[in-house]
């Protein structure tokens, strides 16, 4: 009887605090814009948000946050079915460097790895862009991928970011991701400001529509999502 009793009451402690204390998957899903924000400034401490943008990836519905903090532009990216953050990266703004000497693939090499313990380095390529020459560093460390930017004559860490590359049952529904289709755009238009970047159906089809403005014009490009092709792309004065 006393066996009995104990149990019930038990029970009745554990149901009181799955009460208070809710374990449901749901509670850790985004809810919109302001708990996206919320989890990205916990992530980066003293950040400013800049911009949040709502994309889907690999099928999922995804928040898309942008934040600056001294020198360094964040990108991070967040499921909202659970709030996990899938993406993970961040820029520093280039500075040049007086050494005209450039260092060695190995020796960048040796760097990436001694920042990604244990990881396997799949290249290392050197970007010979006259304003930025740097070394490109691509690592696979279990179900995360690391992207690595190195100044080429001062070894310098400038970019650096990681994304988890789970594979999807549907790869047909796999998109570019709206980091991808922004960086398409600035090759397009080189020094280009975003004044709006967001995922969207045309006909059916999935597109990053995305408008910029430079010196005056405003530009409106439309990117296939899966592709990465760029569909439409128009010019016109900014008024």
């Amino acid at each position: 009887m006393k066996a009995k009793r104990f149990m019930a009451l038990t029970a009745i402690a554990l149901c009181s605090m799955a009460t208070i204390f809710p374990i449901s998957a749901e509670a850790k899903k985004i809810s919109g814009v302001a708990a996206a924000k919320k989890l990205a400034k916990n992530k980066v401490k003293g950040a400013v948000v800049t911009e949040v943008d709502t994309d889907y990836d690999k099928g999922a519905l995804v928040y898309d946050v942008e934040l600056h903090k001294g020198k360094r532009e964040y990108n991070l990216e967040y499921r909202a079915s659970d709030g996990k953050l899938m993406k993970f990266e961040w820029e520093l703004a280039y500075i040049g460097s007086s050494k005209t000497k450039k260092i060695s693939a190995s020796k960048i090499r040796a760097k990436a790895v001694k920042k990604v313990k244990n990881a396997k380095v799949i290249h290392v390529k050197f970007d010979s862009d006259l304003h930025k020459p740097e070394y490109d560093v691509t690592l696979k460390k279990g179900n995360k991928k690391y992207e690595l930017s190195y100044n080429a004559y001062n070894a310098k860490l400038v970019e650096y970011g990681w994304e988890i590359t789970q594979s999807t049952a549907n790869s047909s529904s796999k998109y570019i991701g709206l980091s991808k289709a922004k960086s398409i755009a600035m090759k397009k238009v080189p020094g280009g400001q975003f004044t709006k970047a967001e995922f969207d159906m045309d006909d059916g089809i999935p597109v990053y529509e995305i408008e910029m403005v430079k010196d005056g014009m405003e530009y409106e490009l439309k990117i296939n999502a899966k592709t990465g092709k760029i569909m439409e792309y128009d010019v016109d004065i900014d008024d």
